[in-house]
């Protein structure tokens, strides 16, 4: 293996990208088929980290960030052939140094990516407030992965809405 050569910006080919999320298992629940859509993804995300294996595309972190407050990392990918190489917490620290000091990252964990990230370096969105109610600044706020049927059912639907909101503000 090369050096990982770690770089930031949106400015990336869409087929690289497309063929990434595929290698990664991210493109069974992002739109590939759609290029437009894959494009706007990638084109209006203001916080873009990649990680190059020479000229050979193995891992991206796409966030979407106010550098002050919050990001929320919506994409961390890293090619199949590249995991378990720490890549993905490269990507992860390479955003983090970019974001505000005081900023959190928040990343909603994809049911294979359980267990990639070590759990050491985690700590659960709910466990963000402390027992003041003021905040508290994780280095990465994770959540657990929601199961589709939680959105057909209304009233859970409301608490899953309530519960986002007490992990993006303080309690007052």
């Amino acid at each position: 293996m090369e050096k990982i050569d770690y770089r930031y910006g949106n400015d990336l080919d869409l087929d690289q990208v497309i063929e990434l999320y595929h290698a990664s298992t991210l493109g069974e629940r992002r739109p590939v088929d759609n290029r437009a859509t894959m494009e706007q993804m990638i084109q209006r995300a203001n916080l873009v980290v990649t990680a190059w294996d020479g000229e050979l595309l193995v891992g991206i972190a796409r966030t979407l960030t106010d550098f002050a407050y919050v990001g929320y990392l919506a994409d961390l990918a890293v090619r199949a052939s590249h995991q378990r190489r720490g890549i993905g917490i490269e990507l992860i620290r390479q955003t983090r140094a970019q974001m505000g000091p005081n900023s959190m990252l928040v990343l909603l964990a994809a049911p294979k990516a359980v267990g990639l990230l070590p759990e050491d370096r985690l700590q659960p969105a709910w466990q963000r407030l402390d027992s003041t109610h003021k905040r508290t600044l994780p280095r990465l706020a994770v959540k657990p992965p929601i199961s589709p049927r939680f959105f057909r059912i209304p009233r859970l639907f409301a608490k899953l809405i309530r519960i986002c909101q007490l992990t993006l503000h303080p309690i007052r």
